[in-house]
């Protein structure tokens, strides 16, 4: 029996959540089972999602399932990002220090500000009248 080996991993950016499996195989991604081109077809989203393969030398080295919700395309993409960066520290751990190096293993905290009750939105009152 041949035992398949799945690393896991899970990442968050603003309210989107990427749970990122990486199999040892020829490099085929998928995204929420759609080609990784045409869900994400802007070439900026591509090399930012892409980039903690580049910087570990691993391109082409794993099959890359993701199942994305929440959020919008940013979101995601980041998301899609620190779940790739996390997945591959786990599979090999000398990753994990070109990774941190590199700043791609650090979660984003911003998040949208609340409404405030009173007022317009976050910051933004209601238009104050004279008379």
């Amino acid at each position: 029996m041949v035992e398949i080996v799945k690393y896991s991993a899970t990442g968050r950016r603003k309210t989107s959540v990427a749970r990122v499996n990486l199999t040892p195989g020829k490099g085929t991604i998928t995204v929420n089972k759609r080609p990784f081109e045409k869900f994400f077809p802007l070439e900026t989203a591509q090399t930012t999602i892409l980039e903690p393969l580049k910087v570990t030398n691993l391109m082409g080295k794993f099959d890359i399932d993701v199942k994305v919700t929440g959020g919008g395309q940013t979101g995601q993409v980041g998301a899609f990002r620190l779940g790739l960066a996390r997945a591959l520290s786990i599979c090999d751990p000398s990753n994990k220090k070109i990774l941190k190096k590199a700043e791609l293993l650090s979660r984003d905290p911003r998040m949208k500000e609340r409404k405030k009750p009173g007022q317009k939105g976050a910051r933004k009152r209601f238009q104050w009248v004279k008379r």
